[in-house]
């Protein structure tokens, strides 16, 4: 019972929390706008900037209790410090057209939204009001009282009493209607605050550029990543094995021994060479990952983590070859830091591939507490997937489990069932 009356009352509780923060976000509005005209005194160059910062954490706040609504806001530049660097913070951010929708909801929004907001609880309390309406008759009418509640003039006893059912009634509706009455709000909340499609668009497009940016910068990090692995190892044991291979050539009358000595240095020194330009070429793109697809390459990953890793993966194909080679290296690059950082003795690796995502989770059971800014390597498995539009999400409270899920926008070739769990 009070499990169900707690649930029917959660939306007058919201909607009251949602009414007083209408209060915040008016006075957030009007400091901002305060600090807008306060710019040609130059006091606002320096007060504009936080004022909207903070007034769009109060909107944000508002996105948050309506159900999760996106940010609309580009990522801001790096500004020149000075003067200049203010007037230009200044003119980016004022230029946004989000940051125009939010100083007009700062206003509407009070007298809209708020009532809106406010009404499961009015309703509730209006129906209190009515099946009190007897006792409050009662200690009043000696005073002359009289009222009117909804339709009901309330002016004896028998008509204070006709006004229970009516408030019942209304109490009801306050408690069984008020998640409806609230999505009132929310689709309000979403047609001022969602990111409009030019904002979409204009985020979208400074997204794809950076992780170009992203892109190209790795691939120039790996590029010198492969020429001084090949300088300092493979290159340099060839170059060893020529020097070794031309003395041979001059011991071969002079000291036949030395020289047969020399020849089994050299065959050793061949197959290191070997085995480096195998590791190196692992690392850019390993063997099974191309002969066999995702799921049996993270299967062989999970085979060589030195903890107990299960695999299971529902992909009914394989995505592209590049998006293939992402998720790999995310895997193993969260795998890794699984071993290293985490603590943990399972993981649990799910790879699903639905509506057009590739939706890989890893959990383990670790300590948790980990961080995007902590140096475990997670923001440079962002970029790498943000180059094909992914998006990486984190969950790890202290005490755990660290939970890591990436997306993927992908489409299969080859169709084939990849269906199957594995322990490690």
């Amino acid at each position: 019972m009070n499990a169900s009356l707690s649930r029917s009352l959660a939306p007058a509780k919201r909607g009251f929390l949602i009414f007083v923060l209408t209060f915040g976000e008016l006075f957030a509005t009007q400091v901002a706008l305060l600090s807008v005209m306060a710019i040609p005194l130059g006091v606002g160059l320096f007060t504009t900037p936080e004022a909207i910062r903070w007034h769009r954490r109060t909107v944000n706040r508002a996105r948050e209790l309506s159900g999760g609504i996106a940010e609309p806001y580009l990522r801001e530049p790096e500004y020149e410090p000075g003067f200049f660097g203010r007037i230009e913070e200044c003119r980016f951010l004022l230029s946004e057209p989000a940051t125009r929708r939010d100083l007009a909801w700062g206003f509407i929004d009070p007298i809209i939204g708020g009532v809106l907001a406010l009404q499961p609880l009015l309703l509730i309390l209006y129906g209190l009001d009515g099946i009190l309406m007897p006792f409050i008759w009662l200690a009043f009418h000696p005073l002359g009282f009289h009222d009117w509640y909804t339709f009901v003039p309330v002016s004896s006893l028998p008509t204070a009493l006709a006004a229970v059912p009516v408030g019942v009634g209304i109490l009801t509706v306050g408690l069984r209607y008020g998640e409806t009455i609230l999505g009132w709000h929310q689709r309000w909340t979403l047609r001022w605050l969602e990111p409009s499609p030019e904002a979409e668009m204009a985020r979208r497009v400074q997204k794809l550029t950076e992780s170009r940016a992203d892109a190209v910068d790795s691939s120039a990090a790996e590029l010198r990543r492969i020429e001084r692995d090949l300088h300092d190892g493979a290159q340099a044991r060839l170059v060893a094995m020529g020097m070794t291979l031309g003395a041979i050539e001059h011991l071969l009358e002079k000291d036949p021994e030395k020289a047969k000595l020399l020849l089994s240095e050299t065959r050793q020194a061949s197959a290191k060479a070997l085995s480096e330009l195998r590791d190196l070429v692992r690392g850019i793109h390993p063997p099974v990952l191309s002969d066999r697809g995702l799921v049996d390459a993270v299967k062989a990953l999970a085979l060589d983590s030195p903890l107990n890793a299960e695999v299971i993966a529902d992909v009914p194909g394989r995505p592209d070859l590049p998006v293939e080679s992402a998720a790999y290296f995310a895997v193993s690059e969260v795998l890794t830091n699984a071993a290293k950082h985490s603590g943990a003795r399972r993981v649990w690796i799910d790879l699903h591939h639905e509506d057009g995502v590739l939706r890989v989770t890893i959990t383990d059971d670790g300590r948790g507490g980990a961080s995007m800014d902590a140096g475990t390597g997670l923001r440079g498995i962002e970029r790498r997937i943000g180059t094909f539009d992914g998006i990486l999400a984190l969950s790890s409270p202290v005490g755990g489990p660290t939970i890591v899920t990436m997306e993927l926008p992908c489409v299969l070739s080859s169709p084939r069932t990849s269906s199957s769990s594995e322990t490690a």
